[in-house]
């Protein structure tokens, strides 16, 4: 499957996400969006009754304290095409695999920079989707981890088909590390979502995935 960059949306207001849709609208057809409510992360984002443009499919990334409530609280919205709980946030990881399932989603989790797999390790031969995050979450443009990169080959020797999603400070030059260190897809805002130039921005990214690959 061929490597994507998913740029990340976060708003305080509809207007705020409506700008950031405009400025996104041509550069990518796959948003990112970061819901979260202040208490699982020290920041609030998308955490309004938001619409979303029909311009573009989303994962989202769900920063919340009770994923599923949010879910079926905003049922509503459409073209969403995965949806990333935090893993630490779910009280029975097997319960909500099996609700998941019963509604006919992709099984995938968040796992924050010092959360490691030994949690999730019985349940990865059911996950499709697993996001890394590489950066403390909350806020664009936080300092880039490159630890939590680690996990990648660990959760892949257990499972070598689920896709991995890194997940912050991603630039010409860290993004390089994590495609050496095996992820599939990649999220970026402030380097992305936020520039003048998305679509240049993106594809100075993919350029450099090529080269890691290329090694």
């Amino acid at each position: 499957m061929k490597s994507k960059i998913f740029p990340s949306i976060m708003a305080k207001s509809q207007p705020e996400m409506n700008q950031l849709f405009n400025n996104l609208s041509g550069a990518t057809t796959v948003l990112h969006l970061d819901v979260a409510d202040g208490k699982c992360v020290p920041n609030t984002s998308l955490w309004f009754p938001f619409k979303l443009s029909s311009k573009f499919k989303y994962n989202v990334h769900l920063m919340v304290k009770d994923p599923i409530k949010w879910i079926e609280k905003n049922n509503r919205l459409k073209n969403i095409v995965l949806l990333i709980p935090q893993l630490e946030e779910l009280k029975d990881i097997n319960k909500y695999i099996r609700w998941a399932k019963s509604k006919r989603k992709k099984i995938a989790f968040a796992l924050r920079p010092e959360t490691g797999i030994s949690k999730l390790k019985p349940h990865l031969p059911k996950t499709d989707y697993i996001l890394i995050l590489t950066v403390r979450p909350g806020f664009y443009g936080a300092k880039f981890l490159p630890g939590p990169l680690q996990k990648i080959k660990q959760i892949k020797q257990i499972n070598p088909k689920i896709k991995i999603i890194v997940d912050g400070g991603m630039n010409p030059q860290t993004i390089k590390k994590a495609a050496a260190a095996g992820a599939d897809f990649f999220v970026s805002g402030a380097f992305t979502t936020k520039s003048d130039n998305p679509k240049q921005q993106i594809k100075k990214l993919m350029k450099n995935i090529g080269k890691s690959k290329k090694r």
